[in-house]
């Protein structure tokens, strides 16, 4: 799969999980839920920076990079505020709705202006093999439980090289 395919998957993934989030009052189902969403996210925001970011840095893409790892930091730090609460307090509702709106926001502009940019510079058996060595981490970071880290990335955005 694709380099680009496999992100835009767990971008579905990760808005379907909000959306069950939403349909549930139980506060049991709600937490457990939004574990799955702040480990979906972490992981996912590892590849993008260890792997994807780095291999589609060139200088026309620069700005739009830079951008991307700065909304993961304001996404890392809402879902570490999240990660010191727990689902039934009084601004949890709240907060998580701001981190999936600024999601939300991240994800129209990697789906709408940087995939088809990358496309454009990264041929299709790179993003096939790209895509390969993503999921094969993905799978690593997830069975490490990967939000626990979320709460130490958010002083500065990752590097880009």
């Amino acid at each position: 799969m694709k380099a680009t395919e496999l992100l835009k998957r767990q971008h579905e993934q990760v808005k379907e999980l909000y959306e069950r989030y939403e349909q549930t009052d139980d506060d049991d189902e709600k937490q457990a839920i939004f574990e799955e969403i702040a480990d979906s996210l972490a992981a996912h925001a590892s590849i993008e920076e260890k792997l994807f970011y780095p291999r589609a840095y060139t200088d026309g893409l620069e700005e739009q990079l830079r951008e991307a790892v700065e909304e993961h930091l304001a996404i890392k730090r809402e879902l570490a505020d999240l990660l010191s609460m727990t689902a039934g307090e009084e601004n949890f509702d709240a907060k998580l709705k701001v981190a999936m709106e600024i999601v939300e926001h991240h994800v129209e502009e990697e789906e709408g202006e940087l995939f088809p940019a990358i496309e454009k510079v990264i041929d299709a058996r790179e993003l096939e093999r790209l895509g390969s060595e993503m999921e094969e981490m993905f799978e690593e970071v997830m069975n490490d439980g990967p939000s626990d880290s979320i709460p130490l990335e958010t002083d500065q955005a990752a590097p880009l090289k």
